[in-house]
């Protein structure tokens, strides 16, 4: 599937997050949903990416906001990463299916052919959508650097 754009309407989801609790997209209705996706749990860049999260979690409740990572890595991992570095905002994890492919993920077309060292494979390929209080993709971040991308999403919540 390929990545949505700005002003379509956010696929719907329902995923458990590190304690194995439901959360739906519908859930956060009234607030900005800041949706990242992430490789994988404790890598240096994830890290990176979830902890600058952290770091400005007040200023986005402040600003009506809702920050929810995704990976495919299970509940348990998401509990590890979470417990390891102080992260105080929901991680939701999206688990291959039968098929190989985690459904949120393909749904938001972040599931990607990447590359490394000439070995072709499927991965999350990072991507933060910003969706507003109707439920409609209001930005999108393609392949995201991680440094700084927190502060410029935490603008982008308040200019909504």
């Amino acid at each position: 599937m390929s990545l949505v754009d700005p002003g379509r309407k956010a696929p719907a989801f329902t995923l458990s997050d590190e304690d194995g609790r439901k959360h739906a997209l519908k859930d956060f209705g009234g607030k900005a949903v800041v949706l990242y996706f992430y490789p994988k749990d404790d890598t240096s860049g994830c890290t990176k990416e979830a902890c600058a999260f952290r770091d400005l979690k007040a200023r986005f409740s402040r600003a009506n906001a809702v920050v929810l990572g995704v990976s495919p890595d299970d509940e348990k991992s998401h509990r590890k990463f979470i417990d390891k570095h102080g992260l105080n905002f929901t991680l939701l994890a999206d688990p291959k299916d039968a098929d190989g492919d985690p459904k949120v993920c393909a749904k938001y077309g972040v599931w990607q052919e990447k590359s490394m060292y000439g070995r072709k494979y499927m991965g999350v390929v990072r991507t933060t959508y910003l969706i507003d209080e109707d439920g409609k993709v209001a930005r999108r971040w393609d392949k995201v650097k991680v440094t700084d991308h927190a502060d410029e999403v935490l603008e982008a919540v308040k200019a909504l």
